[in-house]
């Protein structure tokens, strides 16, 4: 039987706050407890959630650090969660008592790893989840990059492990930094939580669906104008779940091209009721600019959602085009709505997809892998430390 570690898991996002990377921390605790490890999680406080709570097997430390949004979070903010975690992580890693931390996201948390490592002798390992990567989105990050540039490279050669979440994105890193060994663990989806689709009639409307921040990355507007070049014969409709600075000028696109009745904006819901929206759409779009890999489109496929995506690093490694959805160049905008087209009046694609989509994931992209994964990294960064 393999030997139950203490291990501790910093975000300064976890549910209900944040995105992909917080609940890539959540399932990948809960898979390290089901194989016998003690997982701690410290992040950061959000409005009345317990400070201390212990779920299945995992403690979760929420510490003060003025947070203000569930679906985003400033550099001050980023900020405020370091300088808390610098000053109380020590602490509970000794009371703890951690054998090696797994830290998400080198920039704002990977200076807490660094610190631990520093004055406890505990080992980290660093998992990548795009932001953090220069070159990931260069039209917003290109200037926080450049200045955290040098830290970041620091970071990278002092861990024990430096992993990204797929594989495009540690080719990114690598472009980023050659003497850096780059690892890569997949992120998963819960497919026990997630049960597929059973009906793929759809009944007037072809439901196309989107779930996510409502950010410049994720390529809205680009959707947007595509659906604008969509038969205005066709029906359909699109919800997006989310919230984001983008809603407003979304929302003026939608109106400008005469697509609001077509539109229906829902904000962040409760977690436990994303399965239900996932089964009830016909389509999953995600029209990205950029991304690691996203926890929604993993989710979507294991709902047994047929799928249409732009070819970027993380989202064409996930998906096979023509297999479990459509493929399309990003920001083009005529190549989507004729993806969109195809399988608006496709029913029987749409099925086809949908089941391929399941199985893809049941059988390459399931948290249980990815934990037992990072169970053995973890491991490897302990045995070095003790032989150090």
């Amino acid at each position: 039987m393999t030997q139950s570690r203490r291990i501790l898991l910093i975000n300064y996002e976890y549910p209900p706050i944040g995105g992909g990377g917080g609940n890539a921390t959540r399932h990948i605790a809960h898979a390290l407890a089901k194989q016998g490890h003690q997982p701690f999680v410290l992040t950061a406080a959000w409005g009345d959630a317990p400070r201390s709570e212990f779920t299945d097997g995992v403690t979760l430390r929420r510490i003060p650090a003025f947070r203000r949004h569930a679906d985003r979070c400033s550099i001050l903010e980023m900020l405020a969660f370091v300088i808390a975690a610098f000053l109380a992580a020590p602490g509970w890693a000794r009371q703890w008592k951690i054998e090696v931390a797994l830290v998400f996201f080198t920039v704002p948390c990977g200076p807490i790893g660094w610190l631990l490592k520093r004055l406890l002798k505990v080992p980290y390992c660093l998992s990548l989840q795009g932001g953090d990567v220069p070159g990931f989105d260069p039209g917003q990050l290109s200037t926080h990059h450049a200045i955290a540039g040098p830290a970041i490279r620091h970071l990278w050669r002092d861990a024990s492990a430096v992993v990204a979440n797929s594989q495009g994105l540690a080719d990114l890193a690598r472009q980023f930094e050659r003497r850096a060994r780059i690892d890569v663990i997949p992120a998963g989806a819960d497919i026990d939580g997630i049960a597929p689709k059973s009906d793929y009639s759809s009944n007037q409307n072809v439901e196309l669906l989107f779930v996510g921040r409502l950010v410049k990355q994720k390529g809205l507007d680009v959707l947007f104008e595509a659906l604008g070049k969509l038969d205005p014969a066709q029906s359909w409709h699109l919800t997006l779940v989310g919230d984001g600075p983008e809603r407003s000028a979304l929302s003026s696109q939608a109106a400008e091209t005469n697509l609001s009745h077509r539109i229906t904006f829902k904000s962040w819901t409760d977690k436990s009721m994303l399965p239900g929206i996932y089964r009830g759409a016909d389509v999953f779009v995600l029209p990205s600019r950029d991304e690691g890999m996203a926890n929604v489109l993993l989710e979507a496929m294991a709902a047994g959602l047929p799928l249409v995506g732009t070819d970027i690093a993380g989202t064409a490694e996930v998906m096979i085009s023509e297999k479990t959805g459509l493929l399309v160049p990003p920001e083009n905008t005529d190549a989507l709505a004729a993806a969109l087209t195809t399988l608006i009046n496709d029913s029987a694609r749409r099925e086809s997809y949908g089941r391929a989509a399941r199985a893809r994931v049941e059988t390459s992209y399931s948290w249980t892998s990815a934990g037992a994964q990072w169970a053995a990294t973890l491991e490897n960064a302990i045995a070095a430390k003790d032989n150090s």
